[in-house]
Parts: structure tokens; sequence; C-alpha cells
């Protein structure tokens, strides 16, 4: 069964679709262009899903019942939500819940209505995979693939790899004053996003395994929009790809 690949913007997963080659075929169904054909001798489907929680539901279903994939990997930018996660880090989710979910007063704030639960759990052992590959990737790979002066502008410094807590919600935030509210309700929360959650849970219903993973973009804060643009291009994309390489080699073996 065939990986899935899910990024929220098409700069996210440019280099993916480039390594595709040129015997990957490409099927468009439900506005999305998906990108069949294999990464370093494993089956995958590569999509950019756009962005926000319905976006992302909306592709994840469609990987899993249309292209029939065994497991969704989601790799993008979030905003930080911890002092101790900086710009340049990458974030393995343990666990992914909606900030913005409320059923109050039927439900408890922040738990899926009919589900039972607020915080859908990644699988451990997927999880272990993931943050290895960011080691190697950070150790062998990070200064030959991006240059010094990046570094430099975005004030990246020894990145590290994370695992923890991911909160997603229809908002892009931007304010020091709404991630303090965000901590306050979800004090684990390592970073926001607004897609993660969603295909965490179209994944729990469909009983496949997931895995997110977050290069930290900004601090959720009044700057955020600033650099975000450049640093998808100049940082993530690379991150992405050179993750995923070392992950899927490691599959490999």
């Amino acid at each position: 069964m065939p990986i899935g690949l899910m990024s929220a913007m098409q700069e996210e997963n440019s280099k993916l679709i480039a390594e595709l080659g040129e015997d990957h075929h490409v099927i468009d169904k439900g506005m999305r262009r998906y990108h069949v054909g294999s990464l370093w001798e494993i089956p995958v489907v590569v999509v950019f899903s756009r962005w926000g929680k319905v976006a992302a539901a909306t592709t994840a279903t469609c990987l899993i019942t249309e292209f029939n994939v065994g497991e969704i990997i989601f790799t993008g930018v979030a905003g930080g939500a911890d002092p101790e996660v900086r710009v340049g880090d990458v974030v393995v989710a343990t666990g992914l819940c909606q900030h913005d979910m409320d059923a109050r007063p039927l439900f408890p704030r922040h738990e899926i209505p009919l589900i039972g639960r607020s915080t859908f759990q990644s699988d451990i052992s997927r999880r272990v995979h993931a943050v290895e590959a960011t080691k190697r990737f950070f150790l062998n790979d990070l200064v030959s693939q991006i240059d010094k002066s990046v570094f430099a502008e975005f004030g990246i410094v020894d990145p590290q790899v994370i695992e923890g807590e991911i909160a997603s919600g229809d908002k892009f935030i931007a304010a020091t004053a709404e991630i303090k509210e965000l901590k306050s309700r979800l004090p684990r929360t390592s970073c926001v996003e607004m897609e993660g959650a969603a295909v965490a849970q179209v994944c729990y219903e469909y009983d496949i395994p997931w895995t997110v993973i977050r290069t930290i973009s900004d601090a959720a804060n009044e700057a955020a929009v600033i650099d975000f643009p450049k640093f998808v291009t100049a940082v993530a994309s690379t991150y992405s790809y050179g993750i995923l390489k070392q992950l899927f080699q490691r599959l490999r073996t």
C-alpha cells in the first residue's frame, strides 16, 4: 500500500514532486492534484491539500478511499506555542487536538462530538522513526542544503527535534494574546497549525496510522506574517524533503 504525503502549501511538497520524476502519473480529483509514483523506492501519493481542517480532511479521506494509502504523513510549517520551541526546530506530534472545537454544553470543550476524545495520539513506532530521521537530516544534510545566510536571516541556531502536542484550528494565529489564551486551555501545546488534527481524526476513523511533522516558522505572534512566505520556500520545503528522504531510506532497510 502506498504512503500518502500531504502538505497544505504547494511550496512544501514541490521538491518531493520533482523527485518523483517523469514516470509518475497525475490524477485530478475533487479540485486536488494527486501525484502517484515512488520516492526512494517506496510507493507514494503526494498531494497539496490546501489550508484548513475541511480541506485537509477532504484530502485525507480521498487518499484513503480512492488511493488506498496505508498511512498518511503530513509535513509543513507551524507557529511555536512554547518558549522552548524556536524558529527552525521541528515538532513531531505526539498527539493532536482541535483548539477551536467547542460544542459546550453538550460536550466538554475540545472534545470531538460522538467520538469521546479531544486528542488523537500518534503511533509510537512511527513517531520514533520520524524523530530519528529528523536528527539524521540535521546532522548529515542540513548545512549542505540550506545557505548560511538563510539561517542568519531567520535566526536559526542549532535546530532541534521535539516530540510534542500540536493544536489545529481554522485560524492563522499571529498574536501573542491569542497564543497565551490558547495555552491557558491547552498548556501542553508545542505548536499551532491548521490541518493536522483533522487528518488525525480521519485516520482514526479509518483506522490507519498517521504522522505529523511540523517545521517551526514563527512564534505565532505579530511577526509571523512578515517572514512566513519566504521561510516556506527557503527552509520548510527543504526540511520536508530531507526528513522524508531520511525516513524512507530507513523504511527500506
